[in-house]
């Protein structure tokens, strides 16, 4: 157990921000998850710049690698331009 004052806030935060990192990244995966399973373009292509913001924003915040959001974003723009 954490002896200071400093150490006891710390971990309060960082409990505070992994519990809002999982969510934030758990709801990208699931709206990713969403743009594979649509069948129709339209409606892929309306997501599909949500999803590309969100994987921004988890990029910007160093919860996932700015080189996977990279190969996220180009694997989902190539699955929507394909859809018929």
């Amino acid at each position: 157990m954490a002896n200071h004052k400093s150490a006891l806030k710390r971990i309060r935060t960082s409990e505070k921000k992994r519990v809002l990192n999982r969510y934030q990244h758990k709801t990208t995966r699931n709206a990713i998850k969403a743009i594979r399973m649509a069948t129709e373009k339209g409606e892929a292509t309306e997501k599909l710049s949500a999803v590309i913001s969100m994987i921004d924003k988890l990029a910007k915040k160093n919860i996932i690698h700015a080189n996977k959001a990279s190969n996220l974003k180009s694997k989902l723009t190539r699955h929507v331009a394909a859809l018929a």
